[in-house]
């Protein structure tokens, strides 16, 4: 994985990804948490085409527009930074009529099985 190394991800939103079903907000109208989500998975897909696991440990992101449900968004995760163990990213959803959501994300490449046996002791 590179400085650069971009992958993109085409994602429908879905009644159940509304700030009003997730009570994030009183609107039937796709959720930050939702985007940060599909931010993150773009992310992750991005390491993992490259052999990676990772976890993700930061997230700074702007929600610029509402969408409803059966909106097309097209995320992108591009490689800002790739030092160690850590991958910096730079993360956009875009719609039909805009850009949606914009900024960073950060995640650390693990080894799953070690990860996972830290959280029994």
């Amino acid at each position: 994985m590179k400085t650069g190394d971009i992958f993109t991800l085409t994602h429908i939103v879905t009644d159940n990804e509304t700030a009003e079903i997730l009570g994030s907000g009183g609107l039937p109208v796709y959720s930050t948490p939702s985007m940060i989500c599909l931010m993150e998975l773009v992310s992750y897909k991005l390491a993992e085409r490259e052999g990676h696991q990772t976890v993700g440990t930061k997230v700074n992101i702007s929600h610029l527009r509402a969408c409803k449900p059966g909106t097309e968004l097209v995320a992108t995760a591009e490689v800002l930074e790739y030092e160690g163990r850590r991958i910096e990213f730079a993360v956009k959803v875009e719609a039909k009529n805009g850009v949606i959501g914009e900024g960073w994300h950060q995640r650390y490449v693990i080894d799953p099985a070690r990860f996972m046996a830290k959280l029994d002791s």
